[in-house]
């Protein structure tokens, strides 16, 4: 990884680590999200494109407070990915939670919600979250998104709150992606995609790197990405504007089932 790479890792863990650290201590993750200012005044606008606002009331009430304030994404993925009982599920960038355990609750006893976070802060606040909703059957484990600490073939379901766009190697992470994912299994993921129309240097102007804004792929980069990673069936459909060109979509995917070979007699013919 590139020292621009690391450097910006690094920005993107102290902003999550800050925000974590703002809900522990009553506030909201709104109050540092704001870029280098807000470390110092703890005082932003609070923009309605991102965070619980997007969840529906009755989501928001299930969970623990602390769970719905660390909230920072910019969609509500478990509300579209379509999760089963008894299924496996994984979040990426999971946070103070929210999703983790909205997830756990669908899938059921019988089946589990891991997630993926880089940030001691954030998996500390999230495992707290799990303990006083009472949720047993989560997993929260430390690592990146771009190499994701879970065996192959091991998760029925992927999900991601806008986290994907603050990677600095997203072949890295789809390629992650459809690892861990079983064959047949889906991506349900809420991400800022950019219009085809925009450059890399007028998405930098809409917003910081770590705003959820600046390091956003492009409608077609987003697909030509998850094609090259081996999904299909792949959906990228937009929810809302949060910048010029810029908005909140809904990225499902599937990859590909396993072939099972057909035999004739002793030999198997394909």
């Amino acid at each position: 990884m590139s020292e621009q790479a690391n450097e910006l890792r690094e920005t993107v863990r102290e902003r999550y680590a800050a925000a974590a650290v703002a809900v522990a201590s009553g506030g909201t993750a709104e109050d540092c999200c704001g870029g280098s200012d807000c470390y110092a005044t703890g005082v932003i606008e609070v923009d309605e494109n991102f965070g619980a606002s997007l969840y529906g009331a009755g989501d928001r009430d299930a969970l623990p407070i602390q769970a719905v304030a660390a909230s920072l994404g910019c969609g509500n993925p478990t509300a579209v990915a379509d999760l089963r009982e008894g299924e496996t599920v994984l979040d990426l960038g999971s946070g103070g939670g929210i999703d983790v355990l909205l997830s756990a609750r669908r899938v059921g006893a019988t089946g589990k919600a891991f997630g993926v976070d880089m940030t001691d802060e954030m998996l500390a606040l999230a495992r707290e979250n799990a303990a006083k909703a009472g949720v047993a059957n989560v997993e929260f484990v430390k690592g990146t998104i771009e190499e994701i600490p879970l065996p192959d073939n091991a998760i029925d379901v992927v999900i991601s709150n806008c986290v994907i766009n603050l990677s600095t190697d997203k072949p890295a992470v789809f390629a992650e992606i459809a690892r861990v994912l079983v064959p047949g299994g889906r991506i349900g993921i809420a991400d800022v995609v950019a219009d085809d129309a925009l450059s890399v240097t007028q998405r930098g102007e809409r917003g910081d790197y770590v705003g959820c804004i600046a390091g956003a792929l492009s409608f077609s980069e987003y697909r030509n990405l998850l094609e090259a990673a081996g999904f299909e069936q792949i959906e990228i459909e937009s929810t809302h504007e949060v910048a010029d060109g810029m908005v909140s979509a809904i990225v499902k995917a599937v990859k590909p089932a396993a072939v099972e070979k057909t035999c004739c007699g002793t030999d198997c013919c394909s």
